[in-house]
């Protein structure tokens, strides 16, 4: 597999991205279903992503905040991932030995709290709308493990949208069947094999700083303001 880069940065992916989904919400039309889409990004990296998105779409762009739980001497490791507003998801769902409760609920809290101050710093430039009977179009800049992006497919669930799509420009192959399984429609346009991680797929990936994710949220939410 050429290790040559996919796309030029993470907005150029977003729009090939919505190519795509566009054509899976016409194709849903001529099934029936025409419900409203609405654009939620994964911050930091999955919202310049997501903004071309939103706004070929002519859709609303919010949020849904996941942070990885990990242990404290293994960052990079994620044993599970939880949101905001508290949904949980365990990498290993085997019930915790005693010896491990208190460190995992310890894991656990800390990722929720830098989930809710997150969230906290971004909710005012998101609008206050409810998914319930729309599209939920899931967004990322890449998936590895999957884990935040099945616990923010939960979060949506909870709110009883009509469907849950999952969008990414780059996943693993071997994700698949599980993606397909978390969401109603999955569309991830490049499946390379080696993955090994998301950024070695563009030219350009910076890390999204805070301020760089709130002017986008800024900007297509409150122009006026920006």
């Amino acid at each position: 597999m050429s290790s040559i880069p996919l796309f030029s940065d993470r907005i150029n992916a977003g729009e090939q991205l919505a190519q795509f989904i566009l054509r899976e919400l016409a194709q849903l039309k001529t099934e029936g279903v025409s419900a409203q889409p609405i654009v939620y990004a994964l911050p930091r990296g999955g919202i310049p992503v997501a903004v071309p998105i939103a706004r070929i779409l002519g859709c609303p762009l919010d949020i849904v905040v996941a942070k990885k739980i990990t242990k404290p001497q293994n960052p990079e490791l994620a044993i599970g991932a939880v949101t905001a507003d508290g949904h949980v998801l365990w990498a290993d769902p085997k019930p915790f030995r005693k010896s491990q409760q208190s460190l995992r609920e310890t894991a656990l809290l800390e990722a929720q709290e830098k989930a809710q101050a997150q969230l906290a710093k971004f909710s005012p430039s998101c609008p206050q709308i409810s998914p319930e009977g729309a599209i939920a179009i899931l967004v990322d800049d890449g998936i590895a493990t999957g884990m935040t992006m099945a616990v923010a497919v939960q979060a949506l669930k909870a709110q009883n949208p009509a469907q849950v799509w999952i969008s990414a420009p780059v996943a693993p192959a071997e994700l698949m069947t599980s993606l397909q399984e978390w969401g109603d429609r999955v569309i991830v346009l490049e499946m390379p094999h080696p993955f090994l991680s998301v950024s070695r797929f563009y030219v350009e990936f910076p890390q999204v700083e805070t301020s760089e994710a709130l002017a986008y949220l800024q900007q297509y939410n409150n122009p006026q303001l920006s």
